[in-house]
């Protein structure tokens, strides 16, 4: 008899648990995709101040590009304006696909996914990023970026 009220007991605590959690991952999921929405709209908007709001500003903020690390909110946007907004240079069309966002509990996320920029000379760049998120008390921001472009783009 104790077994089975244990069994019983288990069974219902896990079954209340899981859909909390389920909740949890979901709402982690639409937070972290408004942020990605949000840095494509800046972006496309050639807004690399906005783009930047979904970082971290931190001088902890650590941005791979390839083996090449960045650390630091401003050294970051400083590597983007030099990258996309300095003469000869141009931001292009940014999209994601294939994202994969994790939640790691109730205040961090880990993503996966793709970028495609479309430049104006008609490149298109393409790569896979690593990120991840952390909840502030001013919403989600990107802690770590990883962002590696394919083969064909170097």
């Amino acid at each position: 008899m104790r077994v089975r009220l244990a069994v019983l007991v288990v069974l219902l605590i896990t079954s209340a648990v899981a859909p909390a959690q389920n909740q949890n991952s979901s709402a982690v999921d639409a937070a972290v995709r408004a942020v990605l929405q949000d840095q494509v709209d800046a972006w496309n908007r050639h807004d690399l101040d906005r783009f930047m709001a979904g970082y971290w500003d931190s001088p902890d903020l650590t941005f791979f590009s390839g083996a090449t690390e960045t650390k630091g909110w401003q050294p970051t946007l400083d590597r983007y304006r030099q990258k996309y907004q300095s003469n000869g240079h141009a931001m292009g069309t940014l999209s994601f696909s294939d994202l994969n966002v994790e939640a790691l509990g109730a205040n961090a996320a880990f993503v996966r996914g793709r970028f495609h920029l479309l430049m104006p000379d008609g490149k298109q760049p393409t790569g896979a990023f690593t990120l991840i998120f952390r909840k502030f008390p001013q919403g989600w921001r990107i802690i770590h970026d990883h962002t590696c472009a394919d083969e064909k783009s170097r």
